[in-house]
C-alpha cells in the first residue's frame, strides 16, 4: 500500500508498562551535558543499567574507542547487556531514539524514525542523534516508518489503547515543525502513533529545556490513570502551571469515552545549578519488566513518589535510584530510556 501509515495498517503503540524485549540506551559521552560534573555520571549510567539488566535485556550505543572501553569495563561483562559501536551526540534517547510500534501476528514488527533537533536545535550537532531510529531499525529487523517532521519520544505519552497525552507549548512550537496547524500536528499523532485521541496540556515546569516534555509533567499508568505532578508552595513557579495541567486533566476522558482518575505526586524542593533552577521531577520514572525506576533527590517528597508508584504498580519492585547529578544536565531516567515492546 503505498505511503501507507501505522495506524492505517494496524499497528498499535503500546503502553510503557507492556512487556518489553528490551531496553534502550546511549553511553554518556558529552561533558558539556553536565558542566562541570561530569565525572560522577558513568556511575549513575552503571547503577541504572545493572537494575535494569536484572529485569530485561539492555542494549547500549556506545560508539568509539573510549566510550566503548568505559562502557565495556563497567558494564560490558553484565548478562542481558549488549554493547553497539555505534556513536550518539548526546545520550537522551527518549527523545532521539525510535519509537517502537505493535501489530497483528501478520504484520512484521516496525518503528517510527520522526526527526529529531535537539529541541529546537538548541544543543547541535545532533546529526548522529537523527540516525539512530534508522541503526536501532537495522539492528532489530524492524520495519522503519519515516513521517518526516521533529518529534521527540519524551514529548508524547500513550496508554497503549489510542489515548496520547501530550503539551501545547512543546509540540506547538515553532522551533520544531513551523510550517504545521495543530490539526496537521494531530494528524501525525493519529497517522504514526496510532492516537486515537489526543489529551494537551499546558505549561512544563522550571528549569525544562524541552518546551514541556509531558515526562516531567503528567504520565499514564494505567488505561484510565494518570499520574500528574503537583506543587502544592502556591509561591513556587511551577504552582500554576502544574495547577492547570491538575485541571485539564481532571476534566479529561480517554478514547473510549471513559473519565480519568488523576493521582499526584507531589514536587521535591527546588534544585539550581548556579542560579538555574533544575528540572526535578518525579514524573521522569521508567517502567521496565518487573521493576520501577524512580528518581530520587534526597527529599522528604522521594519516599511519597516510591510509595504512590508501589501502590500504582503493586505487581513491580520499586526501586529509587539517585538522580541529583543526573538531573544536572536537565533530564532523569525516562530521559535517557527508550522501550523495545516485547
Amino acid at each position: 500500500m503505498l505511503n501507507a501509515t501505522p495506524a492505517s495498517l494496524g499497528y498499535r503503540w503500546p503502553a510503557e508498562w507492556e512487556p518489553h524485549a528490551a531496553t534502550w540506551l546511549a553511553w554518556p559521552r558529552k561533558p558539556e551535558t553536565w558542566p562541570g560534573k561530569f565525572a560522577p555520571i558513568p556511575a549513575v549510567w552503571t547503577r541504572l543499567v545493572r537494575t535494569l539488566a536484572q529485569f530485561e535485556p539492555v542494549h547500549i550505543l556506545a560508539g568509539g574507542e573510549g566510550v566503548m572501553a568505559q562502557a565495556r569495563s563497567l558494564v560490558g561483562g553484565l548478562s542481558n547487556v549488549t554493547l553497539h559501536d555505534i556513536a550518539t551526540n548526546d545520550v537522551w534517547t527518549r527523545d532521539h531514539g525510535a519509537m517502537f510500534l505493535s501489530g497483528r501476528d501478520s504484520l512484521p514488527p516496525a518503528l517510527v524514525d520522526w526527526e529529531y533537533n535537539a529541541w529546537g536545535g538548541k544543543y547541535p550537532p545532533f546529526d548522529l542523534d537523527n540516525a539512530v531510529p534508522g541503526h536501532m531499525a537495522r539492528l532489530t529487523g524492524r520495519r522503519c516508518f519515516t513521517p518526516g517532521i521533529i518529534l521527540e519520544g519524551g514529548a508524547v505519552d500513550g496508554n497503549g489503547s489510542g489515548t496520547v497525552l501530550t503539551t501545547e507549548p512543546c509540540l506547538l512550537n515553532p522551533n520544531r515543525n513551523p510550517q504545521l496547524s495543530k490539526p496537521e500536528v494531530e494528524r501525525f499523532l493519529v497517522d504514526f502513533c496510532c492516537a486515537k485521541k489526543i489529551l494537551w496540556l499546558g505549561g512544563g515546569i522550571a528549569g525544562d529545556d524541552t518546551d514541556g516534555h509531558i515526562d516531567e509533567l503528567a504520565r499514564f499508568v494505567g488505561p484510565t490513570t494518570v499520574v500528574a505532578a503537583l506543587e502544592e508552595d502556591p509561591k513556587d513557579e511551577n504552582y500554576e502551571p502544574l495547577q492547570d495541567n491538575y485541571r485539564r486533566l481532571l476534566a479529561m476522558s480517554d478514547a473510549q469515552g471513559r473519565p480519568l482518575e488523576v493521582v499526584t505526586i507531589p514536587m521535591p524542593r527546588p534544585l539550581f545549578h548556579n542560579d538555574t533552577r533544575l528540572p526535578a521531577c518525579y514524573m521522569n520514572f521508567y517502567i521496565a519488566n518487573g521493576v520501577v525506576i524512580v528518581p530520587q533527590f534526597g527529599d522528604a517528597a522521594d519516599r511519597v513518589a516510591i510509595e504512590t508508584l508501589g501502590r500504582l504498580f503493586p505487581t513491580r519492585q520499586i526501586r529509587g535510584l539517585d538522580a541529583v547529578d543526573l538531573v544536572w544536565g536537565l533530564g532523569a531516567f525516562h530521559c535517557i530510556t527508550q522501550q523495545q515492546p516485547a
